[in-house]
């Protein structure tokens, strides 16, 4: 229970939860370390990376007496739920509600992180039992959007993910967002030249962008 705390306080400091999609185990890694090295403490291995169990494992043992939250992502049954667990996953996400993964996490004390996009929908991932609503997809309809549900649901953790970036994530912060999800813009700045040094600066310079954007 108090490992949960503590790793959802990471994800409140820090305010990213970076989302690591990519076509080999091998790119996952390498990205989930350059950010890693750049501040990033709260990851999420999609289950569409080849053999994501395997990377969760690798990452989930090697940060295990760590301050890294190793989590799995798209997660869409109970059963795939309790496997990203028992590989060391501690953070479980899913595009959209899947009250079998909340009782799942909530049995081994793993956080949920439950996508949602109408305010309907937003309090039945409450009423589930999920720590963070991920407001999917983002870029659909902006910052202005969780400003319009927190009126009436001042009480949801909500976490946008798509079309986040550096230049306008303050406005997400802003509008009252717990934290966001990143993807791409981090991930994907090494796909040109294999240069994993453009994912730790590109981490850093989004970590900086969220500091300055609290401060405000």
């Amino acid at each position: 229970m108090w490992r949960k705390l503590g790793n959802l306080n990471k994800i409140a400091e820090t305010g990213i939860v970076l989302i690591i999609r990519s076509d080999s185990e091998q790119e996952a890694l390498a990205v989930a370390e350059a950010a890693i090295e750049g501040g990033i403490k709260v990851l999420e291995i999609t289950m569409s990376v080849p053999n994501a169990l395997e990377v969760i494992r690798t990452l989930a043992k090697k940060y295990n007496h760590g301050d890294i939250v190793i989590g799995a992502g798209t997660i869409l049954d109970g059963e795939t739920a309790r496997n990203a667990i028992l590989a060391g996953a501690e953070l479980l996400v899913s595009p959209q509600l899947h009250p079998d993964m909340i009782t799942m996490a909530n049995r081994y004390q793993a956080i949920t992180i439950s996508g949602a996009f109408t305010p309907k929908e937003v309090v039945e991932s409450l009423e589930a039992g999920a720590d963070i609503v991920k407001l999917f997809p983002a870029e659909a309809v902006g910052p202005q959007y969780v400003k319009a549900i927190k009126a009436p649901l001042s009480q949801a953790p909500i976490a946008p993910t798509g079309g986040v970036t550096p230049q306008n994530v303050h406005e997400w912060l802003q509008a009252g967002c717990v934290a966001v999800g990143v993807g791409s813009y981090i991930t994907k700045a090494a796909q040109k030249d294999g240069d994993y040094g453009k994912v730790t600066a590109a981490a850093k310079e989004f970590l900086q962008a969220v500091s300055l954007a609290k401060q405000a």
